[in-house]
């Protein structure tokens, strides 16, 4: 027999030329061959291809049906090949593998899942997903990922977590960052969704219906092992991750802060959404436009029954929760926030630039241990344990001319006070004096140097003035190891004799007299 592709070149060669020694001459056969195939196509017979020969499976082919429609298509080529070798087959395992490969593709073809386009309208559709986010000061993060299915409008937001309340304040974000609420808001079988299964039906978490009549929408969820039914979110994921997580690809550096993160996240959004998507050919933002006719608009206020209790920041920058206080970021005073309890952390939420988002985690105190962090009052430093750095603020001439002779006397002038030197004034207006005569820099290096050694006596700026112009002039002799004034104890030893060669009580004398020595 001939192959398929033969026999088609013949036929081919046939009808051009009519003739069946012509299409022989071109094909390269025999006229015979032509004429057979011309027959058999003519009486409706022609067989396309080679008829496979005989194998030494073929007798065993319905026992591998068999196993392979019992197992699903599942079955292992070498188990199946133990049995066949147990019944009597002879053949390698190699042929074996082969039978059980067709015999899979068989049971695949009348069981294929067919996928139905799913044709989107706009308004109705918002999905979605978690993913997992990088790492920030060695601490896990989430991306939350929604996706409107007819615009394509995608939003990623990060999350230290998954739970409720920061499930509940992504989604409040995002539905502001869009501008409306859908009529479905599709997700998975999450346990801050769905709580259990009775009779394979999804039972709601009681808070996320609560969210979805406060937005107006109804929460959907996809059928378990089946994330094709909202796979417009998990690709937004797979792209999210792709250029916002740091990995061997992408070569990105560690993000330094959460707020790093966020504005990362924004700008991502940004790029993608103002591009060209490949199946509408329009940007995202553009389709939203069209899209939000057809959705309705956001209640004015959050839903935060799920975000934890109300709190009101006092103007030290503190909430109370418990009769424990705990401090908050700069920028909230005189607002409301909102605080709940999450494992062993206090979870304080608020209304941000970026919508609403978590502040702060602090850990849970007992009452009688604030908790306050230095990193919340950058405009204290040193906090309430140290004591706080002297304000200079000179209230005459005399004091706003010693004070702008430098950082120097700035340091003179807390430290003098300290150590309470006595006559400060007078001391004060004859350094700005010696300043006129010998310069504002020596004057104000010297005092830097008293306030460090603690000279604060009548003579004692002079001398460092004139030990600042020595420096200054290269005069200065500095004392090392290899000279010392300290007197000599040659003379000494020579009198008692200890550690020395014995003399006699003349020399001894004349030694002790000598004033070389």
């Amino acid at each position: 027999m001939k192959s398929g592709m033969e026999i088609s070149e013949i036929l081919g060669a046939y009808d051009l030329t009519r003739s069946a020694w012509s299409a022989a001459k071109l094909v390269g056969c025999s006229p015979e061959t032509v004429k057979r195939y011309v027959l058999m196509r003519d009486a409706g017979q022609i067989v396309v291809g080679r008829e496979r020969p005989g194998r030494v499976i073929d007798p065993f082919l319905e026992k591998v049906e068999e196993k392979v429609e019992a197992s699903k298509g599942k079955i292992r080529a070498d188990i199946l090949h133990e049995t066949l070798a147990a019944m009597g087959f002879d053949g390698s395992e190699r042929t074996t593998r082969r039978a059980v490969a067709e015999a899979k593709k068989a049971f695949r073809a009348g069981r294929r899942r067919v996928y139905r386009p799913w044709v989107a309208e706009p308004g109705l559709w918002l999905q979605f997903d978690w993913g997992e986010g990088p790492r920030v000061g060695g601490r896990r993060t989430k991306l939350f990922c929604a996706w409107l299915a007819w615009s394509r409008f995608r939003v990623v937001i990060p999350s230290w977590d998954e739970t409720l309340g920061s499930l509940i304040a992504c989604l409040d974000t995002a539905l502001r960052r869009i501008g409306a609420a859908p009529t479905y808001v599709l997700t998975d079988n999450a346990k801050t969704v769905t709580v259990r299964h009775v009779a394979g039906v999804a039972v709601r978490h009681p808070a996320m219906v609560e969210v979805g009549r406060w937005y107006g929408c109804k929460i959907e969820t996809c059928e378990p092992y089946d994330p094709e039914s909202k796979g417009g979110a998990e690709c937004t994921v797979k792209i999210a991750k792709a250029d916002l997580v740091p990995t061997e690809a992408n070569l990105l550096d560690a993000y330094g802060s959460f707020a790093e993160l966020e504005r990362a996240c924004a700008a991502w959004c940004a790029k993608v959404n103002g591009r060209l998507h490949r199946e509408t050919r329009r940007a995202p933002t553009e389709m939203l436009e069209d899209e939000l006719a057809g959705m309705h608009a956001l209640p004015e206020e959050p839903f935060a029954a799920a975000l934890g209790e109300e709190r009101l920041v006092g103007d030290d920058r503190t909430i109370r929760w418990k009769r424990v206080r705990y401090s908050v970021p700069p920028g909230f005073e005189g607002e409301s926030v909102w605080a709940r309890e999450h494992g062993e952390h206090l979870v304080v939420t608020a209304h941000t630039e970026h919508g609403l988002a978590e502040i702060w985690r602090h850990t849970l105190s007992a009452p009688g241990h604030p908790v306050i962090l230095d990193e919340h009052y950058p405009d204290h430093p040193g906090g309430g344990n140290q004591p706080r750095p002297a304000r200079i603020r000179p209230r005459n001439p005399e004091e706003e001319a010693f004070v702008a002779l430098g950082e120097g006397a700035r340091r003179w002038l807390v430290e003098a006070a300290a150590a309470g030197t006595a006559r400060m004034v007078t001391k004060m207006a004859r350094a700005v004096e010696l300043a006129d005569a010998v310069g504002a820099g020596i004057v104000d290096e010297a005092l830097g140097l008293a306030a460090i050694w603690g000279r604060f006596a009548e003579g004692d700026l002079p001398a460092l003035c004139d030990h600042v112009t020595a420096s200054r002039r290269g005069d200065t002799m500095w004392v090392d190891e290899t000279f010392s004034v300290q007197p000599g104890t040659g003379g000494w030893a020579a009198l008692t004799g200890i550690g020395a060669t014995p003399v006699s009580p003349a020399e001894a004398v004349t030694t002790v007299n000598d004033p070389a020595t």
